[in-house]
């Protein structure tokens, strides 16, 4: 797909599909991210800027050669390589602004007891390259709608908590990769807490009498189509001197058709990789697990599973990102300049959404039904103490279960 005619064309009415009462030039001011406008005179033209070296495949020269040719600005590339490492910041705010639009009743600096922060990172190689250079890691604060971490890392910087940098009342929300003992030790040291995804057999969990879980086997407690939570704990490691953490297990059952479509995947995987399936693979793949140290009077199991999905959102941008814009073809090393690569590649992908009216959001889990208005966490320390996260949207079984990145 072609960007350039689309930003040398039609740019005034791109311009229409940005967040209403978003205003580029005090954002831009408060940012400090065009102090000296010597060849670029407006945030208009530093954003188009962006939006072309990002999304058209110009190098910074080729960029700049672009912006003489159509009059929106007149820097060289160093120039405009200075003006693109800073305003990562704004950008970020820009894309919170627009993903504002998709949680209806989440507003911006809406005071929440929790600061709801997700991470996630997917990966991106340099050109001629078929496998794994670098690893873009992201937080999103939820709270304030923005992109709050971004970090670019060599094909061996994995997936840690560590890298998002949290804090005491924070509640992490995370994919699959980030469930071990030490990831999760560690955000319970720094006096967080977490809801993540894990598989039946990648945690050892045991119940309170300290005996080793059977996940699978506790599987049979799962009737119909409810959420189903169980009081365990996860296994102490005393390698690593991690101690054993309590914890929420959430299960619910998938549609039969998702169930299915999760079973053909792992032995299509598996016949390519000439390996055998576990039995228990195949009975766990109808079931989707959720792990959470939210106190039961703060989060029920049900609006667990229903901010999970304000986490596959962002999951399924990055899918969609890497799919039509090529985010895995990461041309730039520097982490500042990363940052506002990467935003602009999510909010392009936000306002292609717009264009498509393709709004359909749903969660790996698969379970069907619309979900309910008002999900709220409360403050365990004050039960009645309870703030509205988010109305949201109405969600579809799409007929397959979703993978991660």
């Amino acid at each position: 797909m072609s960007f350039l005619p689309i930003l040398q064309e039609q740019w005034e009415s791109l311009l229409a599909m940005l967040p209403g009462g978003f205003d580029l030039e005090k954002t831009l001011r408060e940012c400090g991210a065009l102090v000296r406008r010597r060849g670029i005179a407006s945030a208009q033209a530093l954003l188009r800027l962006i939006l072309v070296y990002s999304l058209c495949g110009l190098s910074l020269r080729a960029t700049a050669a672009w912006a003489q040719a159509q009059g929106v600005a007149s820097v060289s590339d160093v120039a405009l390589l200075k003006r693109l490492r800073k305003a990562g910041p704004w950008m970020g705010q820009l894309l919170g602004a627009k993903l504002a639009e998709r949680v209806e009743g989440l507003e911006p600096h809406q005071p929440l007891v929790y600061r709801l922060r997700i991470v996630d990172a997917t990966t991106a190689s340099i050109p001629g390259s078929q496998g794994t250079d670098y690893r873009v890691h992201v937080g999103f604060d939820l709270g304030s709608l923005q992109v709050d971490r971004i970090e670019v890392t060599g094909a061996k910087g994995g997936e840690t908590y560590s890298r998002l940098g949290m804090t005491a009342g924070d509640l992490i929300l995370a994919d699959r990769g980030y469930c071990h003992r030490r990831g999760l030790a560690a955000v319970r040291q720094a006096g967080a807490d977490f809801l993540v995804r894990i598989n039946w057999q990648n945690l050892p969990l045991e119940d309170s009498q300290h005996q080793r879980l059977d996940l699978v086997k506790l599987l049979e407690q799962v009737k119909g189509s409810e959420a189903v939570e169980f009081e365990v704990a996860t296994v102490a490691d005393p390698s690593h001197a991690i101690p054993s953490m309590p914890a929420r297990l959430m299960v619910v059952r998938k549609p039969a058709e998702a169930a299915e479509a999760e079973r053909r995947r792992i032995l299509r995987e598996a016949s390519r990789k000439g390996r055998k399936v576990d039995p228990k693979t195949l009975k766990a793949a109808a079931f989707f697990f959720v792990l959470t140290s939210v106190p039961r009077q703060a989060l029920s199991a049900e609006k667990a599973l229903e901010l999970y999905r304000l986490r596959w959102q962002i999951e399924m941008a990055f899918k969609r990102i890497k799919g039509l814009l090529h985010l895995g073809e990461l041309p730039v090393k520097d982490p500042q300049l990363a940052h506002g690569y990467l935003c602009a590649k999510l909010l392009a992908a936000l306002m292609l959404e717009d264009l498509t009216k393709d709004f359909l959001a749903f969660s790996p889990s698969g379970f069907a039904g619309p979900v309910k208005a008002g999900v709220s966490v409360a403050n365990p320390a004050d039960p009645s103490g309870r703030s509205d996260l988010c109305a949201a949207r109405d969600a579809e079984l799409l007929g397959s279960d979703a993978q991660g990145l």
